[in-house]
């Protein structure tokens, strides 16, 4: 008896309903950049942080930024030199993201300056 009330508990809480955060559905905003002078630590540098900065940007709900891993496995693309990744709950806010002052300035004067392409992938969970 006690298993059968143990199996009608544990199989009840798969009904049980979470309510969800702006995380659980939000976008990803993911920005990979290969630099004018590849390699160049300086400049690595500046886009870090002033990517770091967007997290200051009304809507923005989390800001991570790093440089490439190199690797020897072939399904690795470890060509670029940093990656952006901004997550916002919706697409209101991924446009006011955008369009922020904030992102415009740190685009015009760093990022422009110092990278030559950008490839950029949104995707929501």
């Amino acid at each position: 008896m006690k298993h059968l009330i143990l199996v009608l508990i544990i199989g009840s809480l798969g009904c049980v309903s979470y309510e969800k955060d702006d995380r659980d559905q939000a976008i990803q905003h993911v920005v990979l950049c290969w630099l004018k002078e590849p390699r160049n630590q300086l400049h690595r540098n500046q886009i870090i942080e002033v990517s770091k900065t967007f997290r200051n940007i009304p809507g923005v709900l989390e800001v991570r930024v790093g440089e490439v891993i190199e690797s020897d496995r072939a399904i690795v693309d470890d060509s670029f030199d940093v990656a952006i990744l901004v997550v916002v709950p919706d697409g209101k806010c991924l446009q006011d993201y955008l369009d922020h002052p904030l992102h415009q300035k740190a685009k015009k004067k760093v990022l422009l300056p110092l990278v030559k392409k950008v490839v950029i992938y949104d995707f929501q969970e």
